[in-house]
This record gives structure tokens, C-alpha cells and sequence, in this order.
């Protein structure tokens, strides 16, 4: 037990500092060896470009981050030459002072059709091809309008495989600053462990972790505290919570470096846990590193739910998403978004690759009772796994 006041959570604030500087960047460079590879792959899947909405794939190929809207802005990466920026016309100027990677902006007037702007664009670059690819985040009114009027003079498909392509294996410089993240969530995990005293809320809890993040320089992300019987619900409950002796407590935080996020679980008991919170503790626990063994370079992603949903089936949990049990995946990709690929998932056969960073979350959830995550984040190298973050140790020694 920690019966310390609330002014313990104030000294913890006090203690952290800024850690940005700390993290290396994306460079331009980087970002120029993202828009060719894009382009070696257009031109061996014979597709002529492939268009970027405001999303986080325009930021991972460009730099540029931009809000959605009602009006169509984005890119076009062409399989030959220069991106082409498409901006509204009044946004021109601070288009300009965003861009990072050289290339043409093209503009749009407001009584104008943007999405037959995209269309005709495609249809005179000097590329090969007949094929245009949609970033997968396009908003449907402007894919339906890209394909209304490319009609049978323009070839659309999706870009989600393009894409993933791209993005889902990692360079250093991504998991060096991923690496910084996860250690400073991880820090104030420890924090909120050590500040716990019986009154505190989960609203309040929430706040301190978020003013953790920021003193730290990182844009905080969320923060999701539940006590009790409220730990066996993935997602939490829509209410505040005061602590109890004797409590499961699970809080799950994550946060933003440079574009990039951290995320990590840990679930423990506040006060002397009893035997039955120790075996399901235990368990959770076991279920995790059976997911850790399974990944290996060339196992599909779907191996590794396996191993640990196994886990659990072979102690009487489940069957497959069935409660007592694992009602979700095993895990999910991370970097610029939360939820990215690769997906640990039945289905999945994607093999895997060094770079690529997923979680390992095999949370079991017993409704009515309590539920355990222990959530860490790997990534895959050419030795084999390794964590970003160490795991929780015990019930009792959790950091």
C-alpha cells in the first residue's frame, strides 16, 4: 500500500523534466527515402500515383500535418517526379510554409471540384500506368467524387497495401524516439504507483498523468484509469471511481514525441492482493511472454495471438473471444498512429519483419470481477524481439 497524500503526485510533478531534446528527429531526408520507396512500388504494381489526404500517412510521407476538413487537401505522390501538394487556394501560403519535401503545389478555387483536380492531375503526369491508389483515410465524399469522375478513364484503388507497405517496418530514428516516449509514460507509470493512497480518484490520477506528460514536452494522448470491478472492461467505465483497499487498479497511458506514440498498461492490486487476484495476475502475465516467445522473424502476426489466447484456453479461459477470457486481439502496431499495422490477430498472416513495433496486450477480462492488461510494446530486429519497456515483475512488484 502507498498511504501517501495528494501532494506526492505534486512532488512527482516537480521531479520531471523536459525530454524532447533527447529524442533524434525525422529529417528530410528521411522523409524523401519514404516518398521513393513509395515510388519503386508504384512502378512495380504498374500504378501511376497514389493520392494522400489530410491524414497520418501524408505526415509520414511528407512531414506535412494537416486537420481534416470539409475541403479536399492533400498530395500526390506521382511514380515519377515531384509530390504535388493540392491545397485550397486561401490556404496556399501557409501550405507553403509547411512543406518539407520539394514539389508543385497545385490550388482550388471554392466553387471548383478538387476531386476532379486529383483526377486530372493523374491522368497528365508522365508516369506509367493507368491506375491511381486512395490513401485509405480519404474521407468517402472525396473517394466517391475521385471515382465519379474518373469514371472508365482512370483506374482507383485502394492504397492500404502501398501504404502498409511503407510504414509498418520502422527505421531507427522511429524507434529511437518511440524508445524515449515509452520511457517517459513508463516513468510516470511509476508516479501514479507510487502516489496511490486510498480517496484518490480516477479523475485526478487522469490529470496528473497528463501534467506529467506535458512537463515532460510530449503532447499528451490519453490516460484510462479504472479501479475495481471496472479493470475487466477493455475500455473502462463511464464514470469516476474512488480507490478502495484491496482494489485492482489499471491504468493505461499513452502520448506523443515528434509525431510519435507511447503506450503501456500496467494493472496491480492497492494493498495486499489476495490469492485469487494473484492467479489471474499470474496468468496474464504467462499469456504475455508466451506471445513474446512466438515472435520470430517470418511468424505471422496471427502465430502470436495464438500463443497467448492459447495460454489462456489451456487454463479454462475462453475459448477464442469468450469471457472469462481474451474478448480482443493480442495486440496492435504503433508509431505515428495508436492503432496501426501490423495487428496481432487471428487472420493476420502477415510475416513478420525487423522494424516493425506492436504491442502485447492479452488482456484477460473476468466481467463482474476484475480484468488484468499488462501492455508493452516490442520491436521486431534481427536477433528477434526485444522490449521497449520492462515488464511488470510481480502483482506485489509491478516496476
Amino acid at each position: 500500500m502507498n498511504p501517501l497524500s495528494i501532494q506526492s503526485y505534486d512532488s512527482a510533478l516537480e521531479a520531471f523534466g523536459d525530454i524532447v531534446s533527447t529524442a533524434p528527429t525525422i529529417t528530410d531526408t528521411e522523409l524523401s527515402s519514404r516518398i521513393q520507396k513509395m515510388q519503386r512500388l508504384l512502378g512495380e504494381q504498374g500504378v501511376k500515383a497514389v493520392y494522400l489526404d489530410a491524414s497520418s500517412s501524408l505526415t509520414y510521407f511528407t512531414g506535412m500535418r494537416l486537420g481534416s476538413s470539409e475541403r479536399l487537401h492533400g498530395a500526390i505522390i506521382p511514380a515519377v517526379g515531384d509530390i504535388i501538394y493540392i491545397t485550397p487556394a486561401f490556404e496556399e501560403p501557409k501550405t507553403q510554409t509547411m512543406i518539407r519535401v520539394h514539389g508543385e503545389v497545385t490550388t482550388w478555387e471554392e466553387h471548383e471540384n478538387p476531386m476532379a483536380l486529383v483526377v486530372d492531375i493523374v491522368r497528365q503526369l508522365d508516369a506509367p500506368g493507368n491506375t491511381l491508389a486512395l490513401d485509405p483515410a480519404t474521407p468517402y465524399v472525396f473517394a466517391d467524387g475521385i471515382m465519379r469522375v474518373a469514371d472508365s478513364h482512370l483506374k482507383v484503388i485502394s492504397g492500404q497495401e502501398l501504404i502498409i507497405a511503407c510504414r509498418q517496418t520502422k527505421s531507427d530514428n522511429e524507434i529511437a524516439i518511440i524508445q524515449t516516449a515509452m520511457d517517459a509514460s513508463l516513468a510516470v507509470h511509476k508516479a501514479v504507483y507510487g502516489g496511490l493512497y486510498e480517496g484518490v480518484t480516477t479523475i485526478e490520477i487522469s490529470d496528473f498523468i497528463a501534467a506529467a506528460h506535458r512537463k515532460m514536452g510530449l503532447v499528451h494522448s490519453f490516460a484510462a484509469v479504472q479501479f475495481g470491478e471496472a479493470t475487466a472492461y477493455p475500455h473502462g467505465v463511464p464514470y469516476p471511481q474512488t480507490l478502495k483497499t484491496g482494489d485492482m487498479v489499471l491504468v493505461d497511458m499513452g502520448a506523443i514525441l515528434h509525431g510519435y506514440r507511447s503506450d503501456i498498461t500496467r494493472t496491480y492490486v492497492f494493498g495486499t492482493s489476495t490469492p485469487r487476484q494473484k492467479e489471474l495476475w499470474d496468468l496474464e502475465k504467462k499469456a504475455q511472454l508466451a506471445a513474446f516467445n512466438a515472435a520470430r522473424l517470418g511468424t505471422a502476426c496471427e502465430d502470436i495471438d495464438f500463443a497467448a489466447r492459447q495460454t489462456l484456453v489451456e487454463a479454462g479461459y475462453g475459448p477464442d473471444y469468450a469471457v472469462p477470457g481474451l474478448p480482443h486481439r493480442t495486440g496492435h502496431g504503433l508509431g505515428i498512429d495508436i492503432h496501426e499495422d501490423p495487428y496481432i490477430v487471428r487472420g493476420n498472416k502477415t510475416a513478420l519483419q525487423s522494424g516493425m513495433c506492436f504491442s502485447i496486450e492479452p488482456m484477460l477480462c473476468v466481467y463482474g470481477e476484475c480484468g488484468i492488461r499488462l501492455e508493452d510494446i516490442i520491436y521486431m530486429t534481427d536477433q528477434g524481439p526485444r522490449w521497449f519497456t520492462q515488464p511488470a515483475g510481480s502483482i506485489e512488484k509491478p516496476f
